[in-house]
């Protein structure tokens, strides 16, 4: 063996000895991380309670408001009605009155009677209920006369088919 260096040190090959002058590096076993998530979970559970828990669910009980009361009247007055009638072949009726011609002129000057207001009566509202089978053209016609006569407030008759009742 040989002399032991100062402060009890040897060598680092020495004769004989076990150890070469090589460092042996061995391949660490190393295991790869795992994430565990079933902790992390927990503690999100606890967070999830406590602020269930801790919470309030009334509705703004600070602040106590009263509301106005109103009495309303009913509408005891509906607007009159105008009805207008198409029939398949392009023939008019107002208000159940045949009219013998067809053109505007003649639609305009039997609603104009129809279509004056009284003061503080709401504006009358045209009915125009026209056949299936009526021509476009002819409904135009009769919302063309409608405006003539100044009535601006227009609806379309129509029936509920038997599948739209089920």
């Amino acid at each position: 063996m040989s002399a032991p260096l100062p402060g009890g040190a040897r060598p680092a090959s020495a004769p004989g000895s076990r150890r070469s002058g090589r460092i042996q590096l061995r391949a660490a076993s190393r295991d790869e991380p795992e994430i565990n998530l079933i902790p992390f979970i927990d503690v999100l559970l606890v967070i999830l309670i406590f602020l269930m828990l801790s919470t309030t669910y009334n509705r703004f009980t600070e602040m106590e408001v009263r509301l106005p009361t109103a009495d309303a009247e009913t509408a005891t007055t509906r607007p009159r009605e105008i009805v207008v009638a198409v029939a398949a072949d392009g023939r008019y009726a107002v208000d159940r009155q045949a009219l013998p011609d067809r053109s505007v002129e003649a639609l305009a000057s039997a609603l104009a009677p129809l279509a004056k207001v009284d003061t503080g009566a709401p504006a009358p509202i045209l009915i125009i209920s026209a056949d299936a089978a009526a021509a476009h053209q002819s409904v135009i016609t009769v919302m063309e006369a409608a405006r003539r006569a100044g009535l601006m407030q227009i609806t379309f008759a129509t029936q509920t088919s038997g599948k739209a009742a089920r």
